[in-house]
């Protein structure tokens, strides 16, 4: 299987700077795991229906729980490529942010 080139989102990228030192070091070493198995079984495919007119029907959003926290990516399949969007503490956190997020992985950052 090739493996998945990993990118990492400016918002992301943040969030994971801000993160206490074991959970930081614990999320670098799942997006290394990422790179080789991007869909491991605890992950959770992520409605994207209202989004659908917006986002290219090949972009798969998912979310995958690290204790606390959720780790939100994209998966382009044809291109072997998986995006960190967000890194974000559960509760209270409800992706509302969701449209934001896939402006951003799209190249439309403001």
């Amino acid at each position: 299987m090739d493996l998945y080139q990993v990118e990492v989102t400016s918002t992301a990228r943040k969030e994971i700077r801000a993160l206490p030192g074991n959970m930081r070091q614990r999320i670098i070493d799942l997006l290394k795991e990422l790179r080789s198995s991007p869909r491991p079984h605890n992950t959770k495919l992520m409605d994207m229906s209202e989004l659908r007119g917006e986002v290219s029907s090949n972009i798969e959003l998912y979310r995958i729980r690290v204790d606390s926290w959720r780790v939100v990516y994209a998966i382009e399949e044809e291109l072997n490529l998986l995006t960190v969007l967000a890194v974000r503490k559960r509760p209270p956190y409800q992706y509302d942010d969701l449209r934001e997020l896939i402006d951003e992985l799209m190249g439309n950052e403001e």
